[in-house]
């Protein structure tokens, strides 16, 4: 899960990054609304917690561009704004949550929990294919009724495989949308990662062709 961190307040910016890192998220950061539009327009986020009094571009303005390019991203303002009619203008704008400052990491983290749980499409909270059934509430992934245990990446990895079924997936695309753009898409975290995610199903199915290379071009599951 991708998550964009805008906040112009330093000390807390990295504090946020540290901890949402350490619950497994690739997390981006922005200082200010102009870098934020900057990021937001080349990259695909699950989750933008937004602050509302930034430098150069407000918050409510980059909720508005946000939502005029993207409905279906999580948004959560932050902001120190305690004002009842500052909550609803965010609200009514698109944002999908209002933590007011300071507020508790752990409030913070479950509220994104909660939202990344939720269907924006309508699409099912479970994805089942064959015999592997993903659940897309607790981000398990299981294989004739029996766990296989991933890590987050690999868990990522693997349902945005499974959602994108017969269709061949770059590593650019992958890296766009599991890692932050601090990963070096030319290093091999990933080749790592699908190597492990490939061994872990190999010893669930008794499978070695669930994730299929294409050289040079990408990823693709096809299916049993």
């Amino acid at each position: 899960m991708r998550i964009l961190v805008v906040e112009d307040e330093v000390d807390i910016l990295q504090a946020l990054k540290q901890g949402l890192k350490k619950e497994g998220y690739a997390v981006d950061i922005a200082e200010d609304g102009e870098v934020a539009l900057e990021l937001v327009a080349v990259n695909s986020y699950d989750l933008i917690l937004l602050d509302i009094n930034l430098p150069y571009v407000n918050g409510y303005d980059i909720l508005k561009i946000v939502r005029e390019k993207n409905s279906d991203v999580a948004v959560i303002i932050a902001s120190a704004n305690r004002e009842i009619e500052d909550r609803i203008k965010g609200l009514d704008l698109g944002a999908n949550d209002y933590i007011v400052k300071p507020f508790d990491l752990r409030e913070l983290k479950a509220r994104i929990r909660a939202l990344l749980r939720r269907e924006f499409k309508s699409a099912p909270n479970i994805i089942t294919d064959g015999h592997f059934k993903i659940d897309l509430g607790t981000l398990k992934v299981s294989y004739k009724d029996k766990e296989i245990i991933l890590t987050l990446k690999e868990y990522s990895i693997f349902a945005y495989l499974v959602k994108n079924r017969g269709k061949v997936i770059s590593a650019n695309e992958l890296f766009e949308h599991i890692w932050n753009d601090e990963a070096d898409p030319f290093s091999e975290v990933l080749r790592v990662h699908v190597y492990s995610l490939r061994k872990k199903l190999n010893l669930a199915t008794g499978k070695d062709n669930i994730i299929k290379t294409l050289k040079g071009v990408g990823y693709m599951f096809e299916g049993q």
